[in-house]
């Protein structure tokens, strides 16, 4: 592939120049193209093509420039962006209480963030404001790449060139319940953070039992349970959390991505009351400029009711179950062998390759059929796909025929290499 036109080059030369040049060079492997605007399912390019989107992290899943949500952080920003933080404002207030109401048990303290990795680093410091000093996390886990999140997030390859990083931390297998039973053994006080679903290790569904298990642990051992549902929240996994169905009581929950809509950058930790307490007792204790201002919790309102208006859990459920019957069956026209699994819940689904090279062919593949999907930072074996609830039957159907044509595409490339 190659950049598409003269302002596509003088735009990758900015970002080589001013950005960052490997960021460039994969872009250029892309296609080099400038995202010029985006509604609902769709991205177009300055030069006028479309594509749909089941990039983007998760972060859209009610697509972009979602009317309602636009509209209500284009009011705020005319009305009042940003507050002074002496007096009250009449929105913050109100965001917080739709999102505890939509949390399970008993979370409806809310502290509101900027990003995933600051929302981590909000729970990590909460569990050591309450003397759980040692943290244990788990192999291939991502949680961020702030210090904090990323001492968490147990990838040797993007932690060795910080460390050291922050201490007392513990690597156990994810999905291993046994194994965190005897982390806890004897040792100081200590928290455990845990995604429901590993995202960026690609897709990894744990058994049913694992979560419920792990909740049971930390309540008996006194541990400070930690759940990260900044990807798989929100509706994403056909539930409001992934753990929604599941006896699981954590002391902070971690929401970010499509907490706002897609439209401005927002997460939040919500807690138990016990957990919360030594923010609640001295406010200043974290902060976060940025945090919970009006833009951002507009946004957060807004968002929590178009998912309750658009049912995009019900939704999210149904086309997932959907989209994976068809992604299996067009990695059957994968050359034998090529492909390990297929795997998913909801709208978050995997592909895993032998050879993670064939990721990467197939995300080629499947741009060149008008759809864009992300690769797993911690495994290159694995290519998510994370597209949009808001997809109509011919999205839906685009998006199945791309997937067939593509593996197609993938095998007959792999026969011809032989």
């Amino acid at each position: 592939m190659t950049v598409t036109d003269e302002k596509s080059a003088d735009i990758a030369r900015l970002h080589s120049k001013y950005l960052s040049r490997g960021r460039a060079k994969i872009a250029s492997m892309f296609g080099g193209q400038i995202e010029h605007r985006s509604a609902g399912a769709h991205i177009y390019t300055s030069v006028g093509e479309k594509y749909l989107n089941c990039a983007g992290y998760g972060v859209t899943l009610l697509g972009a420039t979602h009317p309602d949500v636009v509209e209500a952080v284009v009011e705020q920003v005319r009305r009042h962006p940003i507050s002074s933080r002496v007096f009250f404002d009449d929105v913050t207030p109100l965001a917080a209480q739709a999102l505890a109401e939509v949390c399970p048990g008993d979370l409806r303290k809310v502290f509101f963030c900027g990003s995933g990795a600051e929302a981590v680093e909000t729970g990590l410091k909460l569990a050591r404001a309450n003397g759980h000093t040692r943290m244990i996390t788990t192999s291939n886990g991502y949680h961020g790449r702030t210090m904090g999140a990323l001492s968490v997030s147990a990838t040797r390859r993007y932690q060795e060139p910080f460390e050291p990083l922050v201490p007392k931390v513990v690597e156990i297998p994810f999905g291993d319940s046994a194994a965190l039973r005897e982390a806890l053994r004897d040792a100081e006080p200590s928290c455990f953070i845990v995604e429901p679903i590993q995202g960026e290790a690609g897709v990894i569904i744990p058994d049913d039992d694992y979560l419920p298990e792990v909740s049971r642990i930390c309540k008996e051992n006194g541990c400070f349970l930690i759940v990260d549902e900044v990807l798989t929240g929100m509706g994403r996994t056909g539930s409001w959390w992934a753990i929604s169905e599941q006896a699981v009581e954590p002391d902070v929950m971690l929401v970010g991505k499509g907490l706002s809509g897609g439209v401005v950058p927002v997460s939040a930790a919500v807690c138990t009351p016990t957990a919360f307490a030594p923010f609640d007792k001295d406010p200043i204790l974290h902060a976060s400029t940025f945090g919970g201002s009006p833009i951002q919790t507009a946004a957060v309102l807004a968002a929590i009711e178009a998912t309750k208006a658009h049912d995009v859990v019900g939704t999210s459920r149904t086309i997932g179950e959907r989209l994976l019957r068809a992604l299996r069956a067009a990695a059957e026209g994968a050359a034998p062998g090529m492909v390990r699994q297929t795997r998913g819940r909801g709208l978050l689904l995997g592909v895993e390759f032998e050879d993670p090279g064939s990721s990467a062919e197939l995300m080629l593949h499947l741009l060149d059929n008008g759809v864009l999907i992300n690769h797993s930072v911690n495994n290159p074996h694995v290519v998510r796909f994370t597209p949009p609830a808001v997809m109509s039957e011919d999205d839906i159907q685009t998006l199945e025929s791309a997937m067939a044509k593509s593996f197609r595409q993938l095998g007959k490339l792999s026969v011809g290499r032989r």
